[in-house]
């Protein structure tokens, strides 16, 4: 079989990210398409030929599509979409249906995993929706489709049986995360396209050196998930070869919660130090699971930031939206970072439940006293399957319209504010950070210290303007 690897063109000229938490838009980021390099190291086992088109990557419009379709003529399509950026997505299956309604369409979207039908009966050129564990699903779906085994026990697959639209449930058991080849990174041309927050410290590259997050908050797609780690060993061998191959500089940890297990998180600092690879590193995690000790270990091994998502500076909102975060936890992480040379990315949330003008201003104040590196506010969406839409919408979920859920305009309000109020406070919260001297001064000083800094800085400050004043924040984070 030949499959045709897609990551869709960029939604009205901004990029798109389409991996499993973060598929959204976002204009100052360009993502390696990890999940379908992983895929097609996957299908190159069983003997697939394989060929990616990352159009969203290297800004190729749907007539490069075309164009691939012609030259390769695949027998399978396997794209990632996501729910803003769907009917735009969806011209991949249509262009294909049109070229050769014989070629199988195959989708991938964690954040719609709970709305199958919902999928297909607006997506009427998807032959195939790969819910969850692409790791599992994609390849055993080739091989029925090549004509080995039966569609109804590929767990994690939806797909339609006349007018029924069948769904399978999950998979029983999750990938071995060790037993997983090396993303065929070699399916791109080059990793110059791509970088995180702004082009600097190129080359770069995204690596999952684990999935999933046992933690309950309200808001996440991937809330309760099974974590699933790669072993030091295997992380280090990915980035080696990354070193050795692309010259890589920079490796974003795309992990939901890096430093969840710590004995592990120590052993690929210890090996990073041992090989001095020199390689500067960013990772997510949450704050009360790092101490001064683990975050001096991080930097010596070249950890430069870390993701913590705070989400609000109310311990009301927090315990409502069941985080299991306390205020000074936030408070410490944040400052121990910065003592031990880590920049500090915080994420927050404008109107998770009992959000009030109080509320933010408590999310202001906090922003204001621990000046973080950079800070993105978000509007609180209701994604499928998390508590938020339940909350919201009940357990049909009947009155939303996926392609709304975008975390820079409020679809759904609080009890005190309106979706209208949540986008003021939005912008107010960024004004409280990007007009306030002292943080301009922090980090300058930052950049004083370290001067290898002072591109990424630059850019940074660049894209701060061009986003606050020229774009009033929309499409971006």
């Amino acid at each position: 079989m030949r499959a045709l690897l897609v990551n869709p063109p960029r939604f009205q000229g901004i990029p798109v990210i389409r991996e499993e938490r973060c598929e959204i838009t976002e204009r100052y980021s360009v993502l390696e398409p990890y999940s379908l390099l992983q895929i097609g190291a996957l299908l190159r086992q069983s003997g697939v030929e394989v060929r990616l088109a990352d159009l969203n990557g290297f800004d190729q419009d749907y007539g490069e599509l075309r164009r691939v379709l012609a030259a390769f003529k695949p027998e399978a399509v396997i794209f990632r979409f996501t729910p803003t950026t769907f009917d735009h997505d969806m011209r991949t299956a249509s262009m294909v249906k049109d070229i050769d309604k014989s070629i199988w369409t195959i989708g991938i979207c964690w954040t719609l995993r709970t709305m199958p039908r919902s999928v297909l009966d607006q997506a009427p050129d998807l032959d195939f929706y790969v819910r969850q564990d692409y790791e599992l699903v994609v390849p055993e779906l080739v091989q029925v489709l090549i004509g080995r085994g039966d569609m109804n026990a590929v767990k994690g697959l939806a797909f339609r049986k006349g007018e029924e639209v069948v769904a399978n449930g999950p998979p029983s058991e999750p990938a071995d995360y060790d037993l997983l080849p090396l993303p065929a990174f070699d399916l791109l041309p080059s990793l110059d396209p791509y970088f995180i927050t702004a082009p600097a410290g190129k080359p770069f590259s995204i690596i999952y050196t684990s999935k999933g997050c046992p933690f309950h908050c309200s808001f996440c797609t991937m809330a309760g998930t099974p974590w699933k780690p790669k072993s030091a060993d295997k992380v280090v061998e990915e980035l080696r070869y990354l070193k050795d191959r692309y010259r890589l500089r920079t490796a974003s940890f795309f992990d939901e919660t890096f430093t969840l297990n710590r004995k592990r998180v120590e052993s690929i600092a210890q090996a990073l130090i041992d090989e001095d690879m020199e390689i500067h590193w960013y990772c997510n995690t949450r704050a009360h699971l790092v101490d001064k000790a683990l975050l001096q270990r991080m930097h010596s091994a070249g950890c430069r930031g870390i993701s913590y998502g705070i989400e609000s500076g109310s311990q009301a909102i927090l315990d409502l939206a069941e985080k299991s975060l306390n205020v000074e936890q936030a408070r410490n992480a944040i400052l121990w970072s910065k003592q031990a040379g880590i920049k500090v990315l915080c994420s927050f949330i404008i109107g998770l439940p009992g959000e009030n003008w109080k509320t933010v201003g408590e999310t202001i104040a906090f922003v204001r006293e621990t000046l973080p590196t950079s800070a993105q506010f978000n509007v609180a969406v209701p994604y499928p399957g998390t508590g938020l839409y339940r909350q919201i919408y009940g357990e049909s979920g009947s009155e939303v319209d996926f392609r709304l859920l975008c975390q820079d305009k409020a679809v759904a309000g609080t009890t005190e504010m309106t979706p209208a109020e949540l986008d003021h406070a939005r912008l107010l919260a960024y004004r409280a950070l990007y007009l306030n001297p002292s943080w301009w001064l922090t980090n300058i000083m930052h950049v004083v210290k370290n001067p290898d800094d002072f591109e990424l800085a630059f850019r940074y400050a660049l894209k701060v303007a061009n986003n606050y004043v020229l774009r009033g924040m929309e499409n971006a984070h």
